[in-house]
């Protein structure tokens, strides 16, 4: 356990342990359940998505409250990883280089396994053979191929806006990009709101994404130093994504076989009904599947007013009892 960074919660416990790379750590946070389910501990591991990590999302609070925090009052051990190139996992080397001199990285190969790294300490650490995840849009990928290569390591799943594949599109080869990429505060509002619809009352408070806006060039030492103020952030989760709108998905969902449960806002303009009914029927083997839409969210739903229904979905999902008992034999 380390303690060099700053706490968001009391309780709340960091690690920074070995991943696929040997001279990288990537950083886990945890923090424990408030009232344990059981005496079998019930952990669940948290995937960010493609452009901020673990203390911008699932721990970031909004008046006093996070997606964690409800988690961990409905009884579940909370982990989330930063993935290398955010929050506080080390840098790749070459995020110091220009950008056009390597290839993007962090894509869903490399952040599997560092998927896979986090899962076996957290499985360690709790003595227990299964735990839970949760993806956030690109985190998907990553964990689905964890969830692929180790069916029996994965109790449930939730996919969070998660991005689907589209049909190939003829003449076009697979999209490339450079090794990373800047984003500044003022691109990140723009995303969070461009799926409202004209006339709509805003999902997200503009005081909310202030203060928000603040922790986010607080993720990089670095951010103040550029002008204008921007992250840097490796580039293989935009690519990982362009690519499965080309038809070349990060994974293969029809390898999962725990339940599913696909959790999207009625706006989110990554995961329209098409995509949504494509990853559906793509997990093939998974036991229980659940294509859940909440009405008034986005993409970034875990930031908006309808942040409670997505809250209370996840709990209801993540905790099982869906199954009615096996009839009894005459």
């Amino acid at each position: 356990m380390v303690s060099d960074f700053p706490k968001l919660d009391p309780r709340e416990e960091h690690f920074r342990i070995l991943g696929p790379h040997p001279n990288r750590k990537l950083f886990l946070r945890y923090l424990p359940a408030l009232h344990p389910l059981s005496a079998d501990r019930r952990p669940v591991l948290y995937v960010h998505g493609a452009t901020f990590p673990s203390a911008l999302s699932i721990a970031h609070r909004f008046d006093g409250f996070s997606w964690r925090d409800a988690l961990n009052e409905a009884g579940f051990d909370v982990w989330a990883l930063d993935f290398c190139g955010f929050g506080h996992s080390d840098r790749y080397e070459e995020m110091n280089m220009p950008a056009d001199e390597h290839a993007p990285l962090c894509n869903a190969q490399d952040a599997g396994d560092q998927v896979e790294a986090a899962a076996r300490f957290i499985l360690g650490h709790h003595g227990v053979s299964r735990l839970s995840l949760i993806s956030h849009s690109w985190g998907s990928m990553p964990a689905g191929r964890f969830a692929g290569k180790h069916p029996g390591m994965v109790d449930r799943w939730v996919l969070f806006g998660p991005v689907a594949r589209r049909p190939p599109r003829r003449y076009e080869s697979a999209p490339s990009g450079p090794a990373w990429r800047v984003i500044t505060v003022e691109d990140q509002w723009n995303r969070f709101v461009e799926d409202v619809p004209p006339g709509e009352p805003p999902v997200l408070a503009r005081k909310h994404f202030d203060e928000w806006g603040v922790c986010y060039l607080d993720s990089d030492s670095g951010s103040r130093m550029r002008n204008p103020p921007s992250v840097k952030v490796p580039s293989g989760p935009f690519i990982d994504i362009l690519r499965a709108w080309h038809g070349k998905l990060g994974y293969e969902p029809a390898l999962v076989q725990a339940p599913v449960a696909l959790i999207r806002g009625e706006w989110d303009g990554l995961v329209p009904d098409e995509d949504a009914r494509w990853l559906f029927n793509a997990f093939k083997v998974s036991p229980i599947k659940r294509d859940i839409k909440i009405s008034r969210g986005t993409h970034l739903m875990h930031f908006e007013v309808m942040r409670a229904a997505l809250y209370r979905e996840t709990n209801a999902f993540l905790l099982g009892g869906d199954q009615a008992p096996s009839p009894e034999a005459p």
